[in-house]
């Protein structure tokens, strides 16, 4: 078995691969990148050592864990070779345009066993969880989508009916014309609305961006991974841009998004 690690900023994400198949995944809490973070990686998953062939780490500095462990080396790869060899692995394209929606996000032009950084936004999860401390008083992801769930973005969004009486193009009339526009003026939204604005917002960037690059990059695929899009809001409002603007085909969230990068790293291990 292959052990694929990613110390990300939030959470650590580990699988075990055998072969070419993702026997197990887990997302923990262990602090950053170091021996002592591996050693619980593996007691949390019951592993020795010895069972395994090859211990693969990438993101969150990992280029500061030793060497080796207990003998056998750590191999280090690197962030856009793990991101985009996991996202082609697990939605069983050959290239793609590999959005990786985490902390921030970073898009990979990805094309077999090849992967380069395209582009990316500061924009991300961090930024989400941020925000909702200071505007809805929690990080608790949870606790925004379910606020978000409940809310209109509209409520603290300024939309093309406010701003020029109704739709432009192929975008409607209820579409954001202004994050976070109405309050300009001297208005108290709801918690659910502000958090549906803040995931609207959020959701929104990251989109464009992606649409944008991929274009760009010369590529028709675009694939989303990372655990950003384990909240269903945030889904939502990406949804919501790939239909405002007619994107085909779809962009793709495979199942195990928020491991692509580890199991990616696992893959590159030789």
């Amino acid at each position: 078995m292959k052990l694929g690690v990613d110390f990300g900023l939030s959470n650590t994400d580990v699988v075990l691969v055998e072969g070419q198949t993702l026997v197990t995944y887990q997302t923990l809490k262990t602090g950053p990148a170091s021996a002592e973070a591996l050693a619980k990686v593996l007691q949390t998953l019951g592993v020795r050592p010895s069972e395994l062939g090859a211990i693969a780490s990438a993101g969150g500095l990992s280029h500061r864990l030793p060497d080796t462990f207990e003998g056998l080396p750590i191999q280090k790869i690197g962030e856009a070779q793990a991101v985009g060899r996991g996202a082609l692995a697990l939605s069983g394209l050959s290239e793609a345009l590999v959005v990786s929606a985490g902390t921030g996000t970073a898009m990979v032009a990805a094309r077999g066993t090849e992967a380069r950084h395209f582009t990316g936004s500061a924009v991300g999860g961090g930024t989400l969880l941020g925000l909702s401390r200071l505007l809805l008083g929690t990080a608790d992801p949870l606790e925004v989508a379910r606020l978000a769930a409940l809310g209109n973005p509209s409520g603290v969004d300024s939309t093309l009916l406010d701003v020029i009486g109704g739709g432009i193009g192929h975008l409607p009339p209820d579409a954001t014309a202004v994050n976070f526009g109405r309050l300009v003026d001297e208005v108290n939204p709801s918690r659910e609305d502000l958090a549906a604005g803040l995931v609207t917002l959020v959701g929104q960037v990251i989109a464009m961006i992606a649409i944008n690059a991929v274009r760009a990059a010369g590529l028709s695929q675009i694939v989303i991974v990372g655990h950003l899009p384990d909240l269903e809001p945030v889904r939502r409002a990406f949804e919501r841009v790939w239909y405002f603007y007619q994107i085909e085909p779809k962009p793709l969230i495979p199942p195990l998004s928020g491991w692509a990068t580890a199991y990616g790293a696992a893959l590159c291990a030789v």
